[in-house]
């Protein structure tokens, strides 16, 4: 084939990118595109996005191609550049949220339309959404029997990146948007940002990841948000990490990844409608949502793990897991109110993670049980024994000595500026 468009989406690397190295083996140009939607701006991760954009056109430059950059809607950019360079072909990564698929959708009628060739590639996930069933069903519900069959199925091998990039000639390659200055100020998008992250990772943190994992103060990988953008291959990254100390525990939790992917495949509605259907009604309460959304509740491990959300774009898992369990259980309060302010703040936001754990915190999704409630003082005392968090990020406690910090009520003095907690202490503790 003379010139093939890899459309690029979540698989923003030159390492491991089935779609790009297929083009570059196959074809004689390759033309990687990459499609600005305005009516998806993501708002806050934009400047995470516009760096890794720019880590990228500066790698394909380094193999002798470029990215070429359009604004617009993506499937008519697409099919108006190929008419451009007269490409043969439209290839992409193959995603699973209901928007994405609807995309893929429009651009294989498109391309059927102009007698393209178009082709989707599998690399957002370790296995394929679909691959593994369980016998009489179309998708694994519980995790455990998951990762039993997922450990054992075949893993393709990891890619180099092309040998060369060739782009066709006379092909305006459009500009990027400049990130701003960063308002969280804490991760730098990019593949070269991701693989140092990995690297770091694996030689300083992968070995206690089991027995510090719990812990906010302790030391995690920080991939999230490169693997939601695809800076760094997920397959790649369990490769590397499977075999050292400490590797099978975070092997495992990367499973929970591809997990949620398969439900999201076979679930489409997950984002919306309860896996488990809930008999009980949410309370409609505005004020006590926005008073979580805040970091205002009066209870420092949810306000902790929620003013870290404003200012990083990150929370801890632990931390998620417990503001999520205290805004559905406590509160009584929607996971789609959680779940939308998580999406819209989450540097590693993607559709099936974010739905799929909310859905498991709310008791409504897979691998549930109902009613457990997480206790946020008994979660405080474990995942920040110190008060280091709460500290840090609630800095009007930051002079209350030892556990204290996490029940500021008991303290003598009230502290300024800071509220009573929501709940009364029977319910907190």
């Amino acid at each position: 084939m003379e010139t093939v468009i890899v459309l690029l989406t979540r698989d923003l690397r030159v390492h491991d990118n089935p779609a790009l190295a297929e083009a570059c083996e196959q074809a004689r140009h390759v033309v990687p595109l990459f499609v600005v939607d305005p009516a998806i701006e993501p708002r806050h991760r934009a400047d995470f996005l516009y760096a890794a954009l720019h880590d990228l056109r500066g790698r394909l430059r380094e193999l002798g191609g470029d990215l070429v950059v359009r604004h617009g809607e993506p499937v008519a950019e697409a099919i108006k550049l190929a008419r451009q360079v007269e490409a043969g072909g439209i290839w992409a990564a193959a995603d699973v949220s209901a928007f994405a698929r609807r995309r893929e959708e429009r651009l294989a009628d498109a391309c059927a339309g102009e007698r393209l060739d178009f082709r989707l590639f599998q690399g957002l996930t370790v296995v394929p959404p679909g691959d593994l069933v369980p016998i009489g069903g179309d998708h694994y519900r519980v995790f455990t029997p998951y990762w039993r069959a997922w450990s054992q199925a075949p893993k393709r091998r990891v890619l180099d990146p092309p040998a060369q990039v060739r782009l066709p000639a006379k092909v305006a390659t459009g500009s990027l948007p400049e990130p701003s200055r960063n308002p969280f100020g804490l991760l730098k998008g990019g593949e070269t940002e991701g693989r140092r992250h990995l690297d770091e990772w694996l030689r300083g943190g992968l070995a206690g990841y089991a027995e510090g994992r719990d812990l906010a103060a302790g030391r995690t990988s920080m991939l999230s948000p490169y693997l939601r953008f695809g800076c760094v291959s997920p397959i790649e990254v369990v490769a590397r990490s499977a075999d050292r100390p400490g590797g099978e525990e975070y092997v495992r939790q990367l499973c929970w990844r591809d997990f949620y992917y398969q439900v999201a495949h076979a679930f489409p509605e997950l984002p919306r409608r309860d896996y488990r259907p809930r008999r009980a009604k949410w309370e409609d309460d505005e004020e006590a949502a926005e008073a979580w959304r805040q970091g205002m509740t009066g209870v420092p491990i949810v306000d902790a793990g929620m003013r870290q959300l404003r200012a990083e774009g990150w929370m801890h898992n632990r931390l998620r897991m417990i503001v999520g369990s205290f805004l559905t259980k406590r509160l009584g309060v929607d996971w789609r109110v959680g779940a939308d302010h998580f999406n819209d703040l989450l540097l590693d936001a993607d559709i099936p993670n974010n739905c799929g754990n909310w859905q498991w915190v709310a008791g409504t999704g897979n691998d549930t049980r109902p009613n457990r409630v997480l206790n946020p003082l008994r979660q405080a005392k474990k995942v920040d024994p110190d008060g280091e968090c709460v500290r840090r990020y609630v800095p009007e406690l930051a002079d209350l000595p030892g556990s204290v910090v996490h029940e500021p009520w008991r303290h003598p003095a009230r502290v300024p500026g800071y509220p009573a907690p929501m709940l009364n202490e029977r319910l907190l503790s």
